[in-house]
């Protein structure tokens, strides 16, 4: 995806969150992988510990991956959070390539979940 392309995308997701949660500020990164991290969750908890939210995070890191072979869905635990199989490493990138690696993931999956619509290429 063309650099121009990802930011536009990237901030289409922003504010989606962001009126979603009726925040008064756009999320960052992580903010919008915590929120797919609950989303992916199902669950009615609505206050986690910080280890939890580093959890929901992980989370949406592995669900995103899923599509490219990184990871795989193994199930769910007896309290229902969902565990992930490693079938392959993510490639090491610096901190702006993987940046951009999870935003492009991000916007990829908020288009397939029907949360945003797939912007034109006109």
């Amino acid at each position: 995806m063309e650099v121009w392309k990802l930011d536009f995308e990237w901030l289409r997701v922003r504010h989606f969150v962001k009126e979603s949660f009726n925040k008064e500020t756009l999320p960052d990164l992580n903010a919008v992988l915590y929120s797919i991290g609950m989303q992916e969750l199902a669950l009615p908890k609505t206050k986690f510990s910080k280890e939890e939210k580093q959890d929901l995070m992980h989370i949406a890191i592995c669900r995103l991956l899923i599509p490219d072979g990184y990871y795989e869905f193994e199930g769910l635990d007896q309290d229902g959070w969902p565990h992930y199989k490693v079938l392959k490493p993510v490639p090491v990138k610096g901190v702006k390539e993987q940046s951009g690696f999870l935003k492009e993931k991000i916007v990829q999956y908020f288009v397939e979940e029907g949360l945003i619509e797939e912007a034109s290429e006109e």
